[in-house]
């Protein structure tokens, strides 16, 4: 597997102030959301901060995988749908929440389902971008994003290293 250009690591801190900054976008829209589908398994966290935000109780999920090594996407497969209660209306008031939109091949999917429905996601992505109506920043397509549930705590190097301290 070759690593992106650019790293981009984010804390526990800094994604809970991030998913906090696009709730308060959230809230700002004016709508009283009825639901929020949180995209498995990234959106789990964020939808969770949301949730307590926004004070919405009704959380479904909806799990989309594609089989890949890290480095490409492959055939994208919904592994659990999203409930007739919430499809119903097409998703209106309802909020798709995602840590990230990177392709948008995912979001693709998931709006199909829910056309009515508000996409936001924590991290953007250009390719991305044109599916999710709210999100809190942009990152470029050559960034990978390391997300703290798949970090572990470990020695880093100084960057000038034999430097003394």
């Amino acid at each position: 597997m070759s690593l992106p250009e650019k790293a981009f690591p984010v804390s526990w801190d800094q994604f809970h102030r991030d998913a906090r900054a696009l709730a308060w976008r959230l809230a700002d829209q004016g709508v009283e959301w009825k639901a929020i589908v949180c995209i498995t398994r990234g959106g789990l966290v964020p939808a969770a901060i949301i949730s307590r935000e926004l004070n919405i109780r009704m959380i479904e999920t909806v799990c989309v995988a594609s089989y890949h090594d890290y480095s490409s996407q492959g055939q994208m497969e919904v592994i659990k749908a999203i409930s007739e209660e919430i499809r119903a209306d097409g998703g209106e008031r309802v909020l798709i929440v995602d840590d990230l939109t990177d392709t948008g091949k995912t979001a693709a999917i998931v709006r199909a389902m829910l056309p009515k429905a508000h996409f936001a996601a924590v991290y953007a992505k250009p390719k991305g971008r044109p599916q999710v109506d709210t999100f809190v920043t942009e990152v470029s397509q050559d960034t990978w994003i390391y997300f703290p549930w798949d970090m572990g705590f470990t020695y880093q190097e100084p960057i000038a290293k034999g430097s003394r301290g």
